[in-house]
């Protein structure tokens, strides 16, 4: 792609930045999930996001791939942020972690697939009459187009209409949510209309909750948004072939992805988000701190630095999990958690401006700084979560 969009490093950069832009700016559409029913706007969401995705794949020249980049992340913005918030809709706060750990796991489990669909692909790639990185494009666009239109009629707006449920059972998700409602505020007796409430969302705005939470989703998306698109590269540093790079990325992946969901279920099963948070925040800056060491000190051990590859991504995956959940259960009311993860996000996803640009090519001999930037963040992580644990604990006192 590089060669055929005539793309250098600065551009390269320019075209990672034009998806956080908007993506960014559009963090507010979180918000929407309490506006429109869901099965409506999830199914518009996904439907744009793969119409641009595989548009992506007909891309002719820098320009117009900055610009259906900067509308992907339009759609990324409208969709994705807003999952947790929308499934705060169907489950109770010790529930939230594993469900919110199901949608983010796919990152990795699809990343794992990826890593070995790139592999295979680029091994075919001279017996193809299209390039191959315009065929990843179009696989990871056009299935979401497919899914729109199933989840126009299965995704449910909210328990009451779940069409897989009995009216009975559908009675019984209605009552469990409304006691959990109680349990938080004994003056609510029944779920609150659709829209958002605007003194409540104020509330939220002045919360300091909210804005540590994007404080410590901020420091997590540099290393979560940096090791994802970086990752093959990093790999090729240790000295094995791109190819192999590609395909070494896989097991990393999919050892993520499980432990991810271990965690999860582990965090709601005890009801706590810090306990978790903060030993995975440091787990991750361990894995960083060793790569930058033998990246400073020039220490040839690929073993090694391909190994440590693994605490640092599964510490950062689990911490968004967490963090995300954690920004949910902090607030009361579906207004205040709107707010507060539309907060949580346009904060949060500033991360990713500084993660896309801290390893450049011509630092690929080790990456030192990429590696200590994000184990700094992993640290900072750490400390904002203590922080948090210990003002919460007073408070609730």
């Amino acid at each position: 792609m590089s060669e055929d969009l005539h793309l250098d490093g600065k551009r390269f950069e320019l075209v990672l930045h034009a998806f956080y832009y908007t993506y960014i700016t559009f963090e507010w559409m979180t918000l929407l999930y309490r506006v429109f029913p869901a099965h409506i706007y999830i199914s518009i969401c996904v439907a744009f996001w793969g119409a641009i995705a595989s548009l992506q794949s007909i891309a002719n020249s820098f320009g117009i791939l900055m610009f259906l980049r900067a509308l992907l992340g339009i759609g990324e913005a409208a969709f994705g942020p807003g999952v947790p918030f929308y499934l705060s809709f169907f489950y109770r706060r010790e529930e939230l972690a594993f469900r919110n750990g199901l949608f983010i796991s796919a990152s990795p489990l699809a990343s794992s697939f990826a890593g070995a669909l790139a592999y295979a692909i680029q091994s075919a790639g001279p017996h193809m009459k299209i390039r191959p990185w315009r065929l990843i494009f179009l696989v990871e666009g056009l299935p979401s187009i497919l899914v729109a239109l199933w989840a126009w009629h299965w995704i449910p707006d909210s328990p009451a209409t779940a069409r897989w449920l009995t009216a009975h059972e559908r009675r019984i998700a209605v009552l469990r949510l409304r006691r959990d409602i109680e349990r938080r505020d004994s003056t609510t007796t029944s779920p609150k209309p659709r829209g958002i409430i605007l003194k409540e969302a104020l509330q939220a705005l002045k919360d300091p909750k909210s804005w540590i939470t994007a404080l410590m989703f901020l420091s997590c998306n540099v290393a979560f948004s940096s090791m994802p698109i970086f990752m093959p590269t990093i790999i090729h540093s240790f000295g094995f072939t791109p190819l192999r790079s590609q395909l070494l990325t896989a097991p990393v992946y999919l050892t993520t992805f499980l432990s991810l969901l271990l965690t999860a279920h582990l965090s709601d099963k005890h009801s706590t988000r810090s306990l978790f948070l903060i030993p995975h925040a440091l787990l991750a800056a361990s894995g960083y701190l060793t790569l930058t060491f033998t990246g400073y000190y020039r220490i040839q051990n690929n073993l090694l630095n391909y190994l440590m590859l693994y605490p640092a991504t599964i510490g950062f995956f689990s911490c968004i999990t967490l963090i995300i959940t954690w920004t949910v259960n902090n607030q009361d009311t579906e207004s205040k958690r709107g707010v507060g993860i539309a907060v949580l996000q346009a904060v949060g996803q500033c991360g990713p401006l500084v993660g896309t640009s801290i390893f450049p090519d011509e630092e690929a001999e080790g990456f030192v700084r990429g590696m200590a930037v994000c184990a700094a963040c992993m640290v900072a992580v750490a400390v904002l979560a203590v922080g948090l644990r210990v003002w919460l604990g007073r408070c609730n006192r």
